[in-house]
């Protein structure tokens, strides 16, 4: 009896514990176990998959179940009280984040927390329309985007013996796709019983992840030599930083001679100083935000669009189905790219892959067409991702250590303001194709003729000083 009783409980047990052995052995392969980067791997999995089961959610409620006009009125009403609060409140995130360096475990696991409850509170909200769904929407978002500048800024704080931070964030974001790939069709499996249950789902998810969050290894709280970026590279901030000689972590508590001494005994510095971050990093920042606005734009415009003027022969579920498989392989490949280029020449990188989505941008404008849509869809996916991942390239070789983590963190609250500004035009625009599209073309189209010749020309003069601390 009991040997049977084994048996059967190991025949249930198998195809639970026999996929997460192997996803713990991917996503801690090669050092990533021993450093903690495995377990972020795991950690923004989680996140990923709460997210998009509250997005299932929400959407069937605010998007697919009233008519389009009044659909737009709503999910404009929803980026009003959600996102545009977080624009604002974004140029405040970056710096308290910095001032707060110790708490980032407790951070991410808060913001866990937070949605858990807000899922809750949107279980009941969903069921009766109830206005409490649009506050508890914006401290989902909130919160989910604070989570998002957090694990930025946790990122380099666990990089493994010999790994770039461009190979931990692809894996990293390729978890996180893997796992939103999964959560989705589960999500909308669980619609199908009730509106509330993808919320519940994304509860326990959430609940979930506050407890992998402080599984992180305590280090990542660690803000030792640590120091707040400014993300500038003008003349006036260059010249003030060549005028700082010396290195303030270690001559704030000399006396006025020393320092005096020092300045006459130092060089002058050339290039950037020890907290801007130069001019490669900002150009490639202005374009990838530029790419992140033209993809919350195509989001919302191709959302609506789409509900009203389906693929040809497909529902309007089905065609966004299509247009959002599309953006999410060509995002999945990036990553892939991205990880395999290993930062190569990042400026050639982000000058060529933006150009070519320029190029498609407005090809999809000029013939616009069912094909043409999903293609720009899954070349804005593919764009969006390998220009990031060729800017954090540059952050690590540009920007020095002491200054890397805050450089991530508020570098990430300024695309997700763009995103959100992108996302704005998008449900303000007609609903006529060529002309959103257009629209699109320009935004992209804007970034990459403001920061090309910069781009290359940094690329020619390469690193040209090393920026370690």
């Amino acid at each position: 009896m009991r040997r049977a009783a084994r048996v059967v409980g190991r025949a249930l047990r198998t195809p639970v514990t026999g996929p997460a052995r192997g996803i713990r052995k991917v996503t801690h392969a090669q050092g990533a176990g021993e450093s903690g980067l495995g377990r972020l791997i795991e950690l923004h999995g989680v996140n990923g998959a709460g997210d998009v089961m509250i997005t299932v959610a929400l959407a069937s409620t605010v998007f697919f179940s009233v008519p389009t006009d009044e659909a737009r009125g709503r999910v404009a009403l929803y980026l009003a009280v959600t996102m545009l609060p977080f624009t604002l409140l974004a140029p405040v995130v970056g710096p308290l984040l910095d001032r707060l360096p110790h708490g980032r475990r407790a951070a991410m696991a808060g913001s866990m927390l937070a949605r858990a409850v807000l899922a809750l509170v949107l279980s009941g909200a969903v069921a009766t329309g109830s206005l409490e769904m649009y506050p508890a929407a914006l401290g989902v978002l909130v919160a989910s985007k604070a989570y998002g500048v957090v694990r930025s800024a946790v990122v380099p704080r666990l990089l493994p013996q010999g790994f770039s931070l461009v190979k931990a964030n692809s894996r990293v974001t390729l978890g996180g796709l893997l796992a939103t790939g999964v959560a989705a069709p589960v999500g909308a499996g669980l619609q199908m019983i009730g509106p509330g249950w993808p919320l519940y789902g994304a509860c326990l998810l959430f609940l979930g992840g506050a407890f992998l969050s402080f599984r992180l290894p305590s280090k990542v709280d660690s803000a030792r030599g640590e120091r707040r970026a400014l993300l500038a590279a003008d003349e006036q901030h260059l010249a003030a930083a060549v005028d700082a000689r010396w290195d303030p972590v270690t001559t704030d508590d000399r006396a006025g001679d020393d320092k005096e001494k020092d300045r006459e005994k130092e060089p002058r510095r050339k290039g950037p100083g020890l907290r801007t971050v130069g001019p490669a990093v900002t150009h490639a920042l202005a374009a990838n935000a530029c790419v992140r606005c033209q993809t919350g734009f195509l989001i919302f415009f191709l959302a609506f669009l789409l509900r009203e003027h389906p693929l040809t022969g497909q529902s309007a579920a089905v065609s966004l189905a299509v247009v959002g498989v599309a953006a999410g392989a060509g995002n999945a490949l990036g990553t892939a790219v991205g990880a395999w280029l290993r930062a190569r020449a990042p400026e050639v990188i982000i000058v060529t892959v933006v150009g070519v989505l320029v190029a498609v941008a407005v090809s999809a404008a000029v013939f616009f067409g069912a094909a043409v849509v999903a293609v720009l869809g899954a070349v804005a996916g593919f764009t969006q991702a390998l220009a990031k991942l060729s800017l954090d390239a540059l952050i690590q070789r540009d920007v020095p250590e002491l200054v890397r983590t805050s450089a991530f963190a508020r570098s990430e609250t300024l695309l997700q303001m763009a995103w959100v500004v992108g996302g704005a035009i998008g449900i303000a625009l007609p609903l006529r194709g060529p002309l959103g599209l257009s629209v699109g073309a320009l935004i992209v189209a804007l970034g990459w003729l403001t920061t090309v010749r910069a781009l290359l020309a940094s690329a020619r003069r390469g690193a040209s000083h090393p920026r370690v601390a």
